[in-house]
Order: C-alpha cells, then sequence, then structure tokens
C-alpha cells in the first residue's frame, strides 16, 4: 500500500470510527503565543495568519478531502487536517530547524517539514512556498504567467524543484481586511492539490495602551 492509500486508509477509517461513536466535532487546542485577531490593508503586513478551509488532493490512483487548519508564523507552523466530522487524522508541527509529524497513531521528526512530508505520505508539497500563495503573494522562485486586471496572479510556475508547480489562483475574497485567495490549484505531473480557504484571519501582537505595563 502506497503512502496516498494509507493515510486515505486512515482517513476513512477515522471517519466510520466518528460515526460509531457519534464523536462531535474535534476541538483545536487554543494556542500558547499571544497572537491575536488584527485587521490589515495588505496581506503582506501579516507576518502571521491562521486559515480554515478545505484541502483536496488527487492522483491517478486516489483521491481524498479534508478539512484543513493552518496556523503560520516566521517563527513555526501547526498544520492539522481533520475528517468533516472533526476527528484529527494528521498533525504537522515544525520550526525552521525541526518538524514533528503524528499521523496513523505514529509519530515521525525530521529537521525539514517538507521533506518529512514527502518522506512520511508521499507527497511533495510545497509547504516553504504555500504561505505565500495562500495570501496571493509571488516568490523569488515563481514565474507569472497571468495576472487579472488588478496586477493579482491568476497563473504561476515555480521552478525550484523540476517538474515544475502550476499555480491557479481561482478566486478571490476579502478577509481580515486584505485580498487573499478563496481558491487555489496546484498542479505537479499527476498530483493535483486544491485549496479553499474558508477562513482567513491576520493576527498580530497585541498593543500596550498608553500607561499599561507590558
Amino acid at each position: 500500500m502506497n503512502n496516498l492509500k494509507r493515510l486515505t486508509k486512515s482517513i476513512f477509517s477515522c471517519l466510520v470510527l466518528s460515526s460509531l461513536l457519534f464523536l462531535g466535532a474535534c476541538q483545536i487546542l487554543p494556542p500558547t503565543d499571544d497572537l491575536q485577531p488584527i485587521s490589515v490593508i495588505d496581506a503582506r503586513q501579516a507576518k502571521a495568519w491562521e486559515l480554515q478551509g478545505k484541502l483536496a488532493i488527487k492522483t491517478p490512483d486516489d483521491k481524498l478531502s479534508a478539512n484543513i487548519y493552518w496556523r503560520h508564523s516566521e517563527e513555526s507552523d501547526a498544520l492539522t487536517l481533520t475528517t468533516m466530522l472533526g476527528t484529527t487524522v494528521l498533525t504537522l508541527n515544525s520550526t525552521p530547524n525541526s518538524a514533528h509529524l503524528h499521523i496513523d497513531g505514529k509519530d515521525f521528526s525530521d529537521d525539514n517539514a517538507q521533506r518529512l512530508l514527502k518522506r512520511v505520505s508521499g507527497w511533495s508539497i510545497p509547504l516553504a512556498d504555500l504561505p505565500l500563495w495562500i495570501t496571493g503573494q509571488v516568490g523569488p522562485n515563481d514565474q507569472v504567467i497571468e495576472s487579472d486586471n488588478q496586477g493579482k496572479p491568476k497563473l504561476l510556475t515555480n521552478t525550484q524543484t523540476p517538474p515544475p508547480w502550476l499555480v491557479t489562483f481561482l478566486s478571490w475574497q476579502s478577509q481580515s481586511g486584505a485580498n487573499v485567495p478563496y481558491q487555489l490549484k496546484l498542479d505537479r505531473g499527476d498530483l493535483q492539490l486544491k485549496l479553499q480557504l474558508n477562513q482567513w484571519q491576520a493576527l498580530g501582537k497585541p498593543e500596550i495602551i498608553a500607561g499599561e505595563q507590558p
């Protein structure tokens, strides 16, 4: 059984178990940092954010869909995939120098999140570039093929690791005061990812009111 099939089976097993046990939605533990929701004019102003949405992965042999929660900052990332009933089936926590993956009841570690996810799941997902694309930005390894009439990217390629990723910005939305993508499609060879951002929230440090002690 290949890695994608194993993960698909894991998600299906969790879904069946949840139905049998009448489990409700899984509550994500509150973060331990002091970042709070903020409003921004441009998504580039958000050094940290969190999103909730849906992720679909498709290959010639398999396909799966899951809910996704992702909390991103310059210091760390916390990504969780759940079934539609809220049962957690995958968590990935990482810093620039370490990564920890919990999947199918097992734990795996590496010093690189992208390499770890590929080794365990078989997915060569561009975790280092996704935060830019999620906020509608273009990275140094990206080449914009097409833009809309407002200058936002519609289609780009990323050639950092061949074969290149083809990224399509299907639609946009206003969240936290900024324009960010609503739906993204990523294609690379026979692997396709679709990401839908149902909620994107910019995060920042709370402002200290004059006279208060920090």
